[in-house]
């Protein structure tokens, strides 16, 4: 598997005690998914590693006390501390409706209602408070909020995201 098969879990954090446990810090709307978690895996010099859980305990809405399999001491746990965390994609739940998971929707074709056929999602930013798609159209890049307010319809079978975009947006990009 490659890495583009995993999404993002979260990081670890730091130790926690002498007997290896470590805290891990999960970027995920509903912890409760990862509740029976087996193994995860670790980018180690950008190669994923899997680790396998032998103890979870849920501390809060986003972090756990976790005692892997491999670590049995403190040395053994700082080792690991500010790793990132990965699942492999089909660990996600199915969403549905308008929701979608960022990587779902790349390769989309985007239509406002409006405006008609913008483009192709061909990344999506999240680097600020908001997210945002990029369209591919033809040479052109068109950006496009993602909110509850812009995305009327998410069709996953047509591979198809309908769009009521604010007047003037499109144009600027034109």
């Amino acid at each position: 598997m490659e890495k583009k098969d995993f999404y993002f879990l979260g990081r670890i954090t730091k130790t926690s005690g002498y007997k290896g446990s470590l805290v891990f810090f999960f970027d995920v709307d509903d912890i409760d998914k990862y509740t029976n978690l087996e193994a995860v895996f670790i980018d180690m010099n950008n190669e994923l590693v899997p680790f396998a859980i032998n103890t979870i305990n849920f501390k809060s809405a986003k972090s756990a006390i976790v005692q892997l399999e491999d670590t049995t001491d403190e040395e053994s746990a700082a080792a690991l501390v500010g790793y990132e965390l990965y699942l492999p994609l089909s660990f996600l739940p199915k969403l549905k409706g308008n929701k979608f998971y960022y990587h779902e929707v790349i390769g989309f074709k985007v239509i406002d209602k409006n405006l008609g056929e913008l483009g192709i999602v061909k990344e999506i930013l999240d680097q600020s408070n908001q997210a945002i798609l990029v369209i591919n159209q033809k040479e052109k890049e068109i950006l496009i909020p993602i909110t509850d307010e812009i995305i009327q319809l998410v069709d996953r079978k047509k591979k198809i995201i309908n769009v009521i975009t604010p007047t003037g947006l499109v144009d600027i990009y034109l």
